[in-house]
């Protein structure tokens, strides 16, 4: 038994945790470490804001998991539902002209570069967000999960669709079985892969 093999559901009381994760665990990525939070001096409170924002809306779905001792967490979004209410996009506008001022709509072009990409013709599990506390990066942790997940997904016959914001990650998830199915580039930032893998019996 690997050492995510017993990945469990997250819930309410585990959403400082997770924000405290992955606003860690992004502070070096080409997006949410650059691009989306230029300001150095406020990145991690800003970057902070967004996950909860974004962890709160996953953790209704009942599909946010986490390694046993929360050494790692994802956030899927499963068939048939929607990441952000209209309510929530509200929020995200909202949170975003007063945290990142004259930043905020660059910010929210690409945000709308990353819904306009999805694939919504067909029912997919939709891994949002990834990541490891960096406290025990480099052991394994997250992809572990991630593979763990997938096997859950693949005993219901489900893709799974993603979007990697650092290309470093690309030979990672092409070896669970993803395919890069396109990319678009955020408005005076990087380049972000997007990818599928197919459904398995």
């Amino acid at each position: 038994m690997n050492k995510s093999s017993r990945s469990r559901q997250a819930t309410n009381r585990d959403l400082d945790t997770i924000v405290e994760t992955l606003t860690l665990a992004f502070a070096d990525d080409p997006v949410w470490g650059g691009w989306a939070f230029p300001d150095h001096t406020r990145a991690g409170a800003q970057r902070r804001a967004y996950f909860e924002l974004c962890v709160e809306c996953a953790l209704r779905h009942r599909w946010v998991r986490l390694t046993p001792r929360r050494e790692a967490v994802a956030c899927w979004i499963p068939p048939g539902r929607i990441e952000f209410t209209e309510e929530d996009e509200g929020r995200l506008r909202t949170l975003a002209r007063t945290a990142l001022g004259d930043h905020a709509s660059l910010f929210l072009k690409g945000t709308d570069l990353f819904t306009a990409s999805h694939p919504n013709d067909r029912p997919h599990y939709y891994l949002s967000l990834l990541g490891t506390h960096p406290a025990h990066r480099g052991q394994g942790f997250g992809m572990d999960l991630l593979r763990e997940n997938l096997a859950r997904i693949d005993a219901e016959g489900m893709p799974a669709y993603l979007e990697s914001t650092n290309p470093a990650n690309l030979p990672r998830y092409e070896r669970l079985g993803f395919v890069t199915i396109g990319a678009f580039t955020l408005p005076g930032g990087p380049t972000v892969d997007t990818m599928w893998r197919a459904a398995r019996a």
